[in-house]
């Protein structure tokens, strides 16, 4: 049995607290980047949520990180930004990040893609460019087509139930599988034949 440690208003507490930091750990790195005039875009579920949040606010979800594309040669300068404002350069299995002050966890942490640039070896495309770019709630994102080609090419269960949000919408219809190359438009119609999964 797990033992209850919260319980009641602590509790809400606890989970208002949770989702309010990424909400501030993106504001503070978006800000940051535009005041530096650093070209990046957000992905990731924050990027989703944006896009899903015009159409249908029911439809949003949480999200445990920030996720952003920058060009790696502005790596030196993101990092000073960055650094200078208490995050932690770290990089973990591959993978490039900040962490939100010396004690954060990977979780607490803003996440790195380099624009053009595959995640994975066996990745059917790599991470977008970040131009063009769409502006959206003070921050720089992908337009909705790459960001869907981002999520068609990670696949992950998340990248799933993110595309199958975005048709529940209609942000997304049986016409998009024509934008994609073959493996990604494959993809994309076995999400529109079974949107409910």
């Amino acid at each position: 049995m797990v033992e209850v440690k919260y319980n009641g208003d602590a509790l809400w507490a606890r989970i208002e607290r949770a989702v309010e930091n990424v909400k501030i750990r993106l504001r503070r790195v978006c800000g940051a980047l535009n005041a530096a005039q650093i070209p990046y875009a957000v992905v990731g579920g924050n990027a989703v949520q944006y896009w899903v949040a015009q159409v249908d606010e029911s439809v949003v979800r949480n999200t445990q990180d920030v996720d952003i594309i920058i060009n790696e040669a502005d790596l030196p300068q993101v990092r000073q930004v960055l650094e200078g404002m208490g995050f932690v350069y770290a990089r973990s299995s591959g993978i490039t990040m900040f962490l939100d002050g010396p004690d954060a966890k990977a979780r607490d942490a803003v996440h790195v893609l380099f624009a053009g640039q595959k995640v994975r070896e066996t990745d059917v495309a790599p991470v977008p460019e970040i131009e063009p770019h769409a502006w959206l709630n003070q921050s720089r994102t992908l337009p909705l087509e790459r960001l869907v080609q981002m999520k068609l090419t990670a696949f992950r269960d998340k990248d799933r139930v993110h595309i199958r949000d975005m048709i529940s919408i209609n942000l997304i219809d049986d016409t998009w599988p024509a934008r994609y190359p073959p493996i990604l438009a494959a993809r994309l119609k076995e999400l529109l034949a079974d949107p409910e999964g």
